[in-house]
């Protein structure tokens, strides 16, 4: 809009310059030595017109020859560098479609092209990971450390080459010097967070971990499990070093991070009961109960009761279980209790009870032992045997990443080294049975193995049965 606006005014100038002169008709004498020019006005403001007009050209043509030579230099150079950037991109393609071979033909043609080694060693490296070739890769990443402007790229090559060929120590002293570089970074919080944890180093761990969910490197779900879990690791080695305050510290701040955590739970109860802290312990173990049942809770709630007797640890079970006294598990461990105190009617109650459609396996081991123990009926015993071998397995340690089951939990799988992964719940099993085929029996358990008689009574028991019988004896 401007740019037309001066062009009516210049020419809109022009034309009443033209009319003035028009309409003013003379002549112009031009003197010099014994030369004397004359013409007529309009003549002359038409020359002096051709003449400015051929001056313009004149110079601009000068000016063109003169920056021709560098003109055409760059002319070069930016094509040069179009081709280089293109066979760049080209090579990004190649990478990303798994083509080896091409993507290392294009990383050599961008170098030359792009003469720009800060561009093209990533895609070179990147090449050579695609071929197998690890040491080039290696060496690429490595030099890339040299120049500021790559640095950070060359350590994220090498760190991801150091966790594949599971180097964790070389692989956190590499996300330590990332952290350095970009310490507000996502993924080199959360990677220096797990590589901390895969390393033991849970106190150190713990400061990562909340800066990394600051920087929202974690959904709030899993952060809140890797907190337990870091916690709890924390605690575990303050315990092993005797830092028994410290561990129940970091125990308690577990639960206060996630009350429903049964890991958490446990512990601090476990850590409670051994400070001879019972009333606080009685608490913990009881709102735990009411939350989720777990046979531990039990087994340490038994603990605080000094007395063998069994009718006391009964009631003690009784006052557990109050606060979810239809949970199978408060079921299971008032029938443990009682068939301690041989209150046997009590406990195939709330065994029954504790069985639901389909007894797990410690439920028919318990009804076996009953059957032995009320009335010694062995066909009755054998039959809850058999059942218990093809019965659902008792509930472990399973992580959820790798299914591995432990008898006990810990912060860390020692299989697939996922952190906090460890849940209660029954483990898969293994492979299911052929079509047709019978369950393996099941071991015997201790209560119902008969003891050994000695060598004389076996031998008096070999005489009897190999002496004949006394007349008159039915045969």
């Amino acid at each position: 809009m401007i740019r037309t606006l001066w062009f009516v005014i210049v020419t809109a100038a022009f034309v009443v310059g033209v009319v003035w002169i028009a309409e003013r008709p003379g002549e112009v004498m031009l003197a010099w030595g014994d030369w004397r020019v004359g013409m007529r006005m309009s003549v002359l403001m038409l020359a002096i017109l051709v003449f400015t007009v051929a001056v313009a050209l004149a110079y601009r043509l000068w000016v063109a020859l003169r920056r021709a030579p560098a003109t055409l230099r760059h002319g070069w150079r930016q094509s040069r560098r179009e081709r280089g950037y293109r066979a760049l991109t080209q090579g990004m393609v190649a990478v990303s479609a798994g083509d080896g071979a091409e993507a290392r033909r294009q990383a050599s043609k961008a170098d030359v092209l792009l003469n720009e080694p800060p561009l093209t060693m990533l895609l070179s490296a990147q090449a050579a990971q695609l071929n197998g070739d690890e040491a080039a890769a290696k060496r690429y990443f490595t030099a890339m450390l040299e120049r500021p402007e790559t640095a950070f790229l060359g350590i994220r090559g090498l760190l991801m080459q150091a966790r594949r060929d599971g180097n964790d120590a070389e692989a956190l002293a590499l996300a330590d010097r990332a952290h350095a570089l970009r310490p507000k970074t996502p993924w080199v919080l959360s990677t220096k967070y797990e590589l901390e944890a895969r390393a033991g180093q849970w106190r150190t761990a713990i400061g990562t971990l909340e800066e990394a969910v600051k920087r929202g490197a974690y959904p709030s779900a899993e952060a809140r499990n890797f907190r337990v879990a870091t916690l709890l690791g924390a605690s575990l080695d303050a315990e092993r070093d005797g830092r028994d305050d410290e561990a129940q510290s970091f125990a308690r701040r577990a639960c206060d991070t996630d009350a429903t955590a049964l890991p958490a739970t446990l512990r601090h109860a476990a850590l409670l009961t051994k400070a001879g802290r019972r009333r606080r312990a009685v608490r913990v173990m009881e709102q735990g109960w009411a939350r989720r049942p777990h046979p531990e809770l039990a087994r340490l709630y038994g603990t605080l009761i000094d007395d063998d007797n069994a009718l006391k640890r009964v009631k003690q079970t009784e006052r557990l279980i109050a606060a979810n006294p239809e949970h199978p598990e408060s079921h299971f461990a008032l029938a443990i209790a009682q068939l301690e105190a041989q209150l046997w009617g009590a406990a195939r109650t709330h065994l029954d009870a504790a069985s639901g459609d389909s007894p797990p396996a410690r439920v028919c081991q318990a009804m076996a032992r009953l059957e032995e123990q009320d009335g010694g009926d062995m066909e009755a015993v054998r039959a809850w045997l058999l059942r218990a071998g093809a019965a659902e397995p008792d509930p472990a340690w399973v992580c959820s990443g790798c299914g591995a089951a432990s008898p006990d939990w810990a912060p860390l799988c020692g299989r697939c080294q996922a952190i906090g992964s460890f849940d209660w719940r029954p483990p898969d099993r293994a492979a299911a049975l052929p079509t047709g085929a019978a369950p393996p029996a099941p071991p015997v358990p201790a209560f119902l193995v008969p003891p050994a008689p000695d060598a004389g009574e076996a031998a008096e028991d070999a005489d009897a049965a190999a002496a004949p019988p006394p007349e008159g004896s039915a045969r």
